[in-house]
């Protein structure tokens, strides 16, 4: 194999700060800048383009301009956001049960406000402004005929009204912060927000993108500086503020010292005082793991000494206590409860078949790891499940992933589109699905309030397989649900041995064990493009996506998909997706921006990220071609949920899966480099790789040294408390 010549050292990187506790949440989607290519020399390929017109590919400014100027939803606030819509609809559905699951205690007064207002942000809206094998035994029974009741669609909230706006307005002015602010305080505090921040100024953290210093100066001015460091109602919004924060790094609680040290952080002169407040007023919640019962001290026979059974129960390791938020120790506790019910419900069965099919056969609940070629053995179970006259689904993260076979017959869906009801069975009565047998790949990306509220619409009896591969990147919502219950061993787990076929296999599976092997891809599977700055980097990627892949491949550019470190950037997602416009769709942008042909990536509701092409627009707004049908997206929401989506982030890719791949990696992705980031972002291939490789030997190391930040969460300890064995406790 070769290489392209003239490989120069990249760019020294730009800083990038990912302290998640001190950077401005509008920045939280370049947290996960974690992209890497191959190094020359490490995974070695062919250089897939041949010589290619320079002309018209330079990166361009102005198409994205007027975006800039309003606030626009980051990846991880999107998805934060996306959970605290489905923790009301679970809620909505534990009021309906005359049994709700017991979680945390209930919040009063304050407390409650600031939950109410953790739960309400959507970080912001802004206006569009520019348009308007046959089993042998036989089938079952005829069921009995099932009332089918499908939920309704979730209404949008309701405009803010002119008074509550014209009042927090009033108070933003005095405090001397921004009066554009009001939409959003009264969307997080609702009508009474004027009020609500005239008592309590630090509620203004609520408000998504307000950092501490912030909210210190607007509280001063508005108590005319009768107020400190110490004052109690900023010990509380502190306290959920940095466990609000902390959940966009995938944590459902922190430990005690984790919380007091940040208040630290922020002059807090008492930690451990002020995190009692909060937990006192019902703000946040303690938990610590039971300790063991002390056992009656036995004395030695030798001089009356206590037993070494004595003393090792004495010294037994005792977890540190941790403190959340009542929305994910519900969502825990609920996701927990929900698991222990399947399995204790599920009536065992001798199913003949492999491994897969044995394990559901006898339990209700089983874990299926492998890589992308593993996916058939689930789908086998699925056809195999049906044969037997069951009712089966299989869901899937990812819209438009190409693969599943299922899919034309209406047997899998796209999660998201399963809860809201608008693909899959029908439900009876009690809410609960239509399934025998519910499979669902793509495990990893399920946080714990999606998690919840999947399980919890499950009926008893149902058989529950959670498949997907451990080593790419977790969900972006808090959480770490397929990792904690595979941790938490209380239920079968079928590892494949299907190994991932070809060049790109082979090179993927090696990222998995932390090494970036040279492999041979005689037919140009995978290709390195070396440079020398994120100019450079954008414009190499422009010339793959529209010349070099379609020569090579056959592949047309809407078959190729472009995998970046994050949202800003000079090779982010939008300078990459204003070059590729220019070059593969270039308009006026007419319609708010966008014009028919553009690829976008849209968010039907905070967090879930829907990619499609622009059709037109109407009075209605603009009319979208999804892998979920046609859609329409608000003209007042396009600025705020709509963007340019031939690049995507890491996150936003993964669950998807593309003929080909383009990953960039400019030099100053390489702080964010970690194994299952370039794990997850070469995976996403299924002919072609291509890497724009400007972070020199930082690829290497990462993948060799760099794992995912471990998650604080509680699911695996409650897991383990509900079904472990007698033996084990």
């Amino acid at each position: 194999m070769t290489e392209p010549s003239g490989e120069t050292a990249p760019e020294a990187p730009e800083d990038l700060d990912q302290d998640a506790v001190e950077e401005d949440a509008a920045e939280q989607e370049a947290a996960g800048r974690e992209d890497a290519a191959p190094s020359s020399g490490t995974a070695g390929a062919t250089e897939a383009s041949e010589s290619v017109e320079s002309a018209g590919t330079e990166a361009a400014d102005g198409t994205e301009a007027s975006k800039d100027a309003a606030p626009e939803l980051s990846e991880a606030q999107a998805e934060l956001a996306a959970q605290r819509e489905l923790r009301a609809r679970i809620e909505a559905r534990k009021a309906e049960k005359s049994g709700p699951v017991e979680s945390g205690g209930k919040l009063s007064g304050t407390a409650a406000d600031l939950l109410a207002a953790v739960r309400a942000v959507e970080g912001g809206s802004a206006s569009g402004g520019a348009f308007y094998a046959p089993a042998p035994e036989p089938p079952r029974a005829p069921r009995p005929p099932e009332t089918t009741v499908r939920p309704a669609a979730p209404a949008a909230p309701p405009a803010p009204t002119a008074g509550a706006l014209a009042g927090v307005r009033e108070v933003l002015a005095r405090g001397g912060a921004p009066e554009t602010l009001a939409g959003q305080v009264v969307a997080a505090l609702g009508e009474q927000a004027a009020e609500a921040l005239t008592e309590d100024p630090w509620r203004l953290l609520a408000v998504t993108g307000v950092r501490p210093e912030q909210a210190d100066g607007f509280a001063r001015a508005l108590l005319d500086g009768a107020c400190g460091p110490d004052d109690p109602r900023r010990a509380v919004a502190l306290t959920v503020w940095l466990l609000d924060r902390a959940a966009l790094q995938g944590h459902t609680a922190l430990t005690l010292d984790e919380v007091a040290a940040g208040l630290a952080r922020h002059e807090v002169p008492d930690p451990e005082k002020a995190v009692e407040t909060a937990v006192s007023e019902g703000a946040v919640l303690v938990f610590q793991e039971e300790e063991p019962e002390e056992a009656e001290p036995e004395e030695d026979a030798e001089e009356g000494e206590p037993s070494e059974a004595a003393v090792a129960s004495d010294e037994g390791p005792v977890e540190p206590p941790l403190l959340g938020l009542d929305r994910y120790a519900l969502a825990e506790e609920s996701l927990a409860d929900g698991l222990a019910r399947l399995v204790r419900t599920v009536t065992a069965e001798e199913w003949d078949g492999g491994e897969l099919e044995r394990a559901v056969g006898g339990h209700g609940l089983v874990l299926h790891t492998g890589g992308e070629a593993a996916r058939a053995e689930p789908l086998a179970l699925a056809a195999a499940a049906r044969e037997r006259g069951l009712r089966v689904l299989v869901t899937v993260h990812d819209a438009e992933r190409p693969g599943d076979e299922e899919r034309a017959a209406g047997t899998t869906v796209p999660l998201a589109a399963l809860l809201s009801g608008t693909a899959g069975p029908g439900r009876d009565e009690e809410g609960a699905l239509a399934l025998d047998l519910l499979v669902v790949l793509d495990a990893p990306q399920l946080d714990v309030e999606t998690g919840a509220m999947l399980v919890e619409a499950l009926p008893d009896g149902c058989r529950l397989v959670l498949g997907g591969d451990p080593e790419v990147l977790g969900s972006a919502g808090p959480g770490a649900v397929f990792a904690d219950a595979l941790a938490a061993r209380v239920c079968p787990q079928v590892a494949s041995r299907r190994p991932d076929p070809g060049p790109l296999g082979e090179l993927v599976s090696g990222i998995g064990v932390g090494e970036l092997n040279q492999v041979e891809a005689p037919g140009k599977e995978v290709v390195i493009v070396p440079v020398r700055d994120a100019g450079e980097a954008v414009h190499r990627t422009v010339q793959l996506v529209a010349d070099s892949v379609p020569r090579a491949f056959g592949l047309s550019p809407e078959q190729t998909r472009v995998i970046t470190v994050g949202h800003g950037g000079s090779a982010g997602t939008r300078a990459l997706n204003t070059a590729l416009k220019q070059r593969l769709n270039p308009g006026p942008g007419r319609f708010g921006g966008y014009d028919p042909g553009d690829r976008v990536a849209y968010a039907p509701a905070p967090g879930r990220t829907v990619t499609g092409t622009v059709l037109g627009a109407d009075p209605e707004g603009l009319r979208l071609s999804t892998g979920e049908g046609e859609v329409v997206v608000p003209k007042e929401r396009v600025e705020s949920a709509l963007r340019h989506g031939w690049a995507l982030t890491a996150h936003q890719a993964a669950g998807g899966r593309w003929p080909a791949v383009v990953v960039v990696l400019p030099g100053d992705a390489a702080p964010g480099l970690s194994r299952p980031w370039v794990y997850t972002a070469f995976g996403r291939a299924e002919r072609h790789l291509s890497v724009v490789h400007g972070v020199d030997q930082a690829l290497p190391r990462s993948v060799a040294e760099v794992l995912a930040p471990a998650r604080t969460t509680r699911l695996r300890p409650l897991l383990i408390g509900l079904l472990a064995t007698p033996d084990e406790e």
